[in-house]
């Protein structure tokens, strides 16, 4: 530990090249990194300083790494000092064993993998600051014993010489001190209520996190479907036109909402998945600018693209790539004056693919600078604008692009003077993106003919009749035979009469949950044959995971997407649609 607060990592290794990898892959932690290229030097530099972690090389001249943790653990002060050995051999059980019994806490093997590295020091680091407040701890545990053991002397001194008056003071003191105690215990208790309550708390939010999505998504869902009707029909009133688009737009809006608040329950549990593909930049750069496209309109800015003309293909989720970068320009342009100048360039420059965003906004203070991609950070406008949001677009981009292996940085030179955000993503040779099996979206879509319209028999369950009735309607405009039921046990009931090819079942319904109609669905014969969709406003892993186990194919979160609806039942072969017929037209029969 060094004089500023500074945790220490001592690198051992002979070899300079291996002591500038060590140091440039732990860089960046706020470490201070010693280096010491022989047993005799590690030797030395512990009598001096405290560290944290040592890390070893086994094969060194002279003293190999087990002599030398050997004797650093020899030391008293250093016995419990965590070693981690790097080897570029294979290593034996035996040798192993011999590491293990000399203190080693742990292997890493040449060549690092930073990743791997990073994580070990990092894990060993923060038990040792755990250790560290411990001592901490008892140390001031034991100056509070030692005051109070003066006090009891100098109480005692006190009652030998003025005995009957120190009994009345005493007898005061007893008095306050009681109460004093009760007063402390009752505080005690109190702070350990809150501290549970607050703990309960923390575990909870993400379910109710979740809850609250699901609970928005609900009226949503209807809201959307009520639209997507609207659409198919004709609107000669410009006004009413108008009207359904600002509908359109601000249902859109709420949806990200819900999807932000989803994402920060993700993001603190690490549990956000990514779905992979090869994906060109130029695509993704669009499909980015089609999102703030209505901000960008209606702010008045000026956006200029300079994108490369050769290929450029990253392998990560389209989706979330585009929500990274779509999230930097909106950024840009909800901080940018109306009639601002907002430019991207992206370039493929050393193995890497950099988009830059530049803007004439407002700037970032230097002292925002350092917290910009914290969570819940916003940016105080002075521009008569008032800006919604949760404050974490910023914090979203971080995460997802350092989980597809790149990074983003910010940059300005203060109020007034614009910012720029640097997006680096690693990029992938054409020969890769072939052989991982997924081509890029232009020629996906140039190779894959759209599949004909078939009329399908569907049957929709929901106890929301807005959205059972909105969503029925959508479906029967798109030609397919429709069955509805309100609850569970009417879904049941009209799946062995109708049998249905599709059955999209609300989880959340009365008298039976969807969970239970699909379990009964599959345990019969008819059954079996047929196309189950959970439709719910529940989309975390975990529900995905449940409606798998009940039986459903397809998990589909509100609001329901119709493109990805009718995209599933494209999907589905045509024969089975012939078969459902015959077997329908017998079971009437």
């Amino acid at each position: 530990m060094d004089a500023d607060g500074k945790v220490s990592i001592l690198l051992v290794d002979d070899q300079p090249s291996r002591l500038l990898t060590y140091e440039s892959v732990l860089n960046g932690f706020g470490w201070n990194l010693v280096a010491a290229r022989s047993g005799l030097e590690a030797l030395d530099k512990l009598m001096r300083q405290e560290f944290a972690v040592v890390l070893l090389d086994v094969s060194m001249p002279d003293m190999d790494g087990f002599e030398a943790a050997r004797l650093i653990h020899e030391h008293p002060r250093f016995e419990k000092t965590p070693i981690i050995f790097v080897t570029g051999v294979h290593v034996s059980e035996l040798d192993h064993l011999t590491g293990y019994k000399v203190g080693a806490t742990d292997y890493v093997s040449i060549p690092v993998v930073p990743d791997i590295l990073r994580s070990k020091v990092t894990v060993l680091v923060e038990l040792y600051l755990k250790r560290r407040e411990l001592r901490e701890l008892n140390r001031t545990l034991a100056l509070a014993n030692e005051q109070l053991a003066a006090a009891n002397t100098t109480l005692q001194a006190e009652k030998t010489r003025e005995l009957e008056t120190l009994n009345r003071v005493l007898q005061r003191a007893n008095t306050e001190l009681e109460q004093a105690n009760r007063t402390l215990q009752s505080e005690v208790a109190e702070r350990t209520r809150v501290e549970q309550a607050l703990k309960a708390a923390d575990r909870h939010k993400d379910e109710f996190l979740a809850m609250l999505a699901h609970e928005l998504r609900n009226p949503l869902a209807p809201i959307l479907n009520a639209v997507q009707l609207i659409r198919k029909k004709p609107l000669a009133d410009p006004q009413l036109l108008w009207s359904r688009n600002v509908i359109e737009r601000q249902l859109g809006h709420l949806t990200r909402l819900v999807d932000d608040l989803l994402d920060v329950s993700r993001i603190t549990r690490g549990k956000i998945n990514l779905s992979r593909e090869t994906v060109e930049v130029a695509d993704l750069v669009a499909r980015a600018v089609e999102t703030v496209q209505p901000l960008i309109v209606e702010r008045g800015h000026h956006l200029s693209l300079d994108v490369a003309e050769e290929s450029m293909r990253v392998f990560g989720d389209p989706l979330r790539l585009t929500q990274a970068v779509g999230n930097v320009l909106s950024n840009a342009a909800k901080y940018t004056e109306n009639g601002g100048q907002i430019s991207l360039v992206a370039r493929q420059v050393d193995g890497a693919v950099e988009i830059r965003v530049r803007d004439t906004g407002i700037g970032i203070p230097l002292d925002l600078q350092p917290m910009i991609f914290d969570m819940f950070t916003q940016l105080h406008l002075h521009t008569g604008h008032t800006q919604s949001g949760l404050g974490i677009g910023l914090a979203l981009v971080r995460k997802l692009l350092e989980m597809h292996g790149g990074t983003v940085t910010a940059f300005s030179e203060g109020n007034g003077r614009g910012s720029e955000f640097l997006i680096t993503l690693p990029v992938i040779s054409n020969e890769i993106g072939a052989a991982s099996g997924h081509a890029a979206p232009q020629a996906l879509g140039a190779e894959v003919e759209p599949l004909p319209q078939v009329r399908r028999r569907i049957l929709v369950a929901d106890d929301n009749s807005d959205a059972l009735e909105s969503l029925a309607t959508l479906l029967e405009l798109g030609g397919h035979e429709v069955f509805s039921a309100a609850n569970g046990a009417l879904a049941l009931e009209s799946a062995e009469r109708h049998l249905p090819e599709v059955a999209l079942l609300d989880i959340g319904m009365p008298k039976l949950d969807g969970y239970e109609v699909a379990r009964r669905i599959r345990a019969q014969p008819w059954g079996r044959r047929i196309t189950l969709v959970a439709l719910t406003g529940w989309g975390q892993d975990s529900d995905r995971r449940r409606s798998g186990e009940a039986g459903f194919d397809s998990h589909l979160v509100k609001p329901l997407d119709l493109d990805k609806l009718t995209a599933l039942l494209e999907r589905l072969p045509v024969a089975q649609a012939q078969d459902a017929d015959t077997t329908a037209g017998s079971s009437v029969a």
